[in-house]
């Protein structure tokens, strides 16, 4: 290596270290002038993230089947007669418009013993909102079921399973249990067979899943 290549990695070296020092004093400046910064870092050093619910375990094979009511209910009396033919109950989370839209519905789910479940007031991304606005989504939906059927619901989902420390802490305090699942039926993607959607399921169910559907997919929707 001649004096130029060595002259040239030693700049290198000079700029990368500059950087980097650079950008320790200014962290370090933050934490000064901001000591609130300092008390967030410490915090996210030693707070574990705040985990839904996606499976319970259980001594014997047990599976959880749900369904989220967000948009039509063309299906919904079909899907609740075949769940009485089997002897199934499941739970149905369900939106404040659909709430609204389909009360009748709303009191023949709780009516044909089935969980009555949250599924938030406008559909919202809840990662993205405050403590407080997610709190109104929660208990918008609450409201209404209670209203309707005299029941409170413990069970919530957020909408496309999104979630954050705030949204699992405002369920809690709220007396909400934060819902996810660990198998999809994929039945809310443009599939054409039942069958795709059964092997999907079948392939990866556990002994105590919790599986997700939804109440009305698109031109079909299944039985398990």
């Amino acid at each position: 290596m001649n004096i130029e290549q060595e002259r040239e990695k030693l700049i290198l070296f000079t700029k990368i270290g500059a950087i980097v020092l650079t950008s320790f004093a200014l962290l370090a400046t933050s934490f000064f002038v901001y000591p609130e910064n300092r008390a967030v870092f410490n915090e996210s050093l030693l707070h574990e993230k705040e985990l839904p619910i996606y499976c319970v375990e259980k001594e014997k094979p047990q599976i959880s089947i749900s369904f989220d009511a967000a948009w039509g209910n063309d299906d919904t009396a079909s899907l609740l007669a075949t769940l009485k033919k089997h002897k199934v109950k499941a739970t149905f989370f369900m939106t404040g418009g659909w709430i609204e839209k389909y009360p009748d519905d709303v009191k023949a789910i709780a009516a044909g013993g089935h969980d009555l479940g949250n599924h938030s007031e406008n559909h919202k991304q809840m990662s993205q909102l405050s403590a407080a606005q997610c709190k109104e989504e929660i208990m918008k939906p609450h409201e209404k079921v209670k209203k309707l059927t005299g029941k409170d619901m413990i069970l919530f989902r957020p909408p496309y399973g999104d979630y954050n420390d705030t949204l699992i802490r405002v369920c809690r305090e709220n007396k909400y249990y934060p819902i996810q699942w660990d198998v999809d039926s994929l039945d809310w993607k443009d599939y054409d067979a039942a069958a795709s959607q059964s092997t999907n399921i079948l392939a990866t169910v556990r002994l105590f899943s919790a599986t997700m559907a939804e109440n009305t997919p698109p031109k079909r929707w299944m039985n398990f």
